[in-house]
């Protein structure tokens, strides 16, 4: 027996009810696909992972698919990795934020930049989306705790630090570059 037109309604009522909790459920977004770093099942991970922030640079937190990862923005404008290989010595510029000291992997001026933790084991490796107006003065402020939770076992350094021809002042500071306007 074919069903009444208010029957109808109401199954149709019904399920509008229940898409749009499962959108709300969701956030409307959907899972970020990432790929998960060799190390990502490193202890010192799992520490970060918990302690990552709900926002980075005003940036909602989206849920990700892959271990020791994190993702923020909709459209996604920051994207972090933990268990990445550590690097070791590089000429790269390095900029100490909050504590933490990140190398700079990519030349400042790409539309997506990367920046890696340097002297931690598992080293993280951060994305900003540029494109999007994110700063990175916005986004590695806003992730120093988490990363912290990671002891650091060496510190970035400048070329003044390593140049043979210069030599700082006994218990001065060497300024640390920064790679980008404003950090």
């Amino acid at each position: 027996m074919p069903s009444s037109p208010a029957a109808r309604r109401r199954k149709a009522a019904i399920a509008a009810t229940l898409t749009a909790a499962v959108l709300a459920l969701t956030g409307c977004a959907p899972i970020v696909a990432l790929d998960a770093a060799a190390d990502s099942n490193d202890p010192g991970c799992a520490e970060i992972s918990v302690r990552l922030p709900d926002t980075v640079a005003d940036k909602p937190q989206r849920e990700t698919n892959a271990q020791a990862t994190g993702a923020w923005g909709t459209p996604t404008v920051v994207l972090l990795r933990c268990g990445v290989p550590p690097i070791g010595p590089t000429t790269k510029p390095c900029v100490s934020v909050n504590g933490i000291d990140w190398v700079l992997m990519t030349d400042p001026t790409a539309k997506s930049i990367v920046y890696q933790t340097f002297g931690r084991t598992p080293a993280t490796e951060v994305i900003i989306d540029h494109v999007a107006g994110v700063s990175d003065s916005a986004v590695l402020p806003d992730l120093a705790s988490a990363i912290a939770t990671v002891k650091q076992t060496q510190k970035c350094l400048s070329t003044l630090d390593t140049d043979p021809t210069t030599s700082p002042n006994p218990g001065q500071t060497s300024p640390t570059p920064s790679p980008t306007p404003g950090l």
